[in-house]
């Protein structure tokens, strides 16, 4: 038996193994994929973090200085990959977790390559892993194709087609006029509207700003939020879809203008929510129907809970309840890290959580 098992050797996973390995702590990380980041090599070729670099590092190691301010995922791919050379993490490579079990004080977890028993569970799964697809009538009947965003790659295959996207997130938020930009004929499809925010001000990454904006109380934070809305509208317009009905402080909100502005252009029709499919296309809310080739539900992902089954339940948010950020509600000696987004970014999120897990892990040893 060891001290902790780490499922998942995404940036949270690497980033909690490197501080429990500081620390003195034996531990393994389980990762489904081929390796370190395996998410990241399987995104669109064009992401690139919203976040700066400087608050987007993992502990211990800075992302290099040769790096563009945004940086491109093959670039943090590599960068990752990098980490955990770097500090020679405990990575078992092609350990899909089927079950999770708590025994006594022992937390035993079945997985492809075996099993393991820790004091210690620790689940950096992320989100990326759990793309949420809603469920919707007459799918089943749609003659053309449903895939969800994390599939999409490049634009090349849409190109002259009917394009249906789903959802006005930062993943739908940039497809769609890439797909648009590239010859396809994109709508869309936008419930409960969206806020939105520039990428940066004078030069400044937008995440910088409400890093600095936590040292401020909330009710400040409120005001400074609803001063910099009606700036923004002033300066850019009022975005073409409603404001989300979900608070800006603390939601992920689209962040640049590239939506706004192919909508604004024509580029991009707009409609509302997506009621059911058809066999041609899908009806909306409104009663109205549109034909479609391919629909991407850019719908969000949810938190990788599934090997835990009944042993947690989940939030408002669809994350396990916890008593702070990264204790278990429900279960003792059970962690999360990277299972909390706002808009410092989840990267940002990463690099407070890890090292406070360690350090709780660390001390449950003596």
């Amino acid at each position: 038996m060891i001290d902790a098992i780490v499922i998942g050797a995404g940036p949270a996973g690497l980033a909690v193994s490197r501080e429990l390995g500081t620390r003195g702590v034996e531990h393994t990380v389980l990762e489904a994929g081929t390796g370190p980041g395996h998410r990241w090599a399987n995104v669109y070729d064009s992401l690139r973090l919203h976040t700066g670099k400087h608050l987007s590092a993992l502990p211990g190691k800075p992302l290099p200085r040769s790096a563009p301010l945004f940086v491109s995922a093959s670039e943090f791919l590599r960068y990752l990959r990098e980490y955990a050379t770097s500090f020679d993490l405990p990575i078992r490579a092609g350990a899909r977790v089927s079950t999770v079990r708590r025994e006594g004080d022992v937390w035993h977890v079945e997985s492809t390559t075996g099993a393991y028993a820790a004091r210690s569970l620790i689940v950096a799964t992320g989100i990326m892993s759990s793309p949420f697809v809603p469920r919707l009538a007459g799918r089943d009947s749609f003659r053309g194709t449903v895939t969800h965003s994390i599939e999409y790659l490049r634009p090349g295959p849409y190109v002259g087609r009917r394009v249906l996207v789903v959802g006005a997130g930062n993943s739908g938020g940039e497809i769609a006029p890439e797909l648009a930009a590239a010859g396809a004929h994109v709508t869309v499809a936008v419930r409960s509207g969206a806020n939105v925010v520039p990428l940066t001000v004078l030069g400044v990454p937008i995440q910088y700003i409400a890093w600095a904006a936590l040292k401020l109380p909330v009710p400040a934070r409120q005001v400074l939020v609803g001063t910099f809305g009606r700036v923004t509208r002033l300066v850019r317009g009022a975005p073409p879809f409603p404001p989300s009905t979900k608070p800006l402080l603390g939601e992920v909100p689209i962040i640049g203008f590239r939506l706004v502005d192919a909508v604004g252009s024509g580029a991009v029709r707009l409609r509302g929510g997506l009621a059911t499919f058809t066999g041609s296309g899908v009806r909306f809310e409104d009663g109205t129907e549109d034909d479609f080739d391919d629909v991407i539900m850019a719908t969000g992902f949810r938190a990788a809970l599934e090997p835990l089954g009944e042993l947690v339940t989940r939030d408002g948010r669809g994350f396990a309840r916890r008593l702070d950020r990264v204790r278990s509600a429900e279960q003792p000696d059970l962690y999360f890290v990277g299972h909390h987004y706002d808009g410092t970014g989840g990267l940002y999120n990463i690099s407070l959580d890890a090292p406070a897990v360690a350090a709780i892990v660390a001390g449950r040893r003596g």
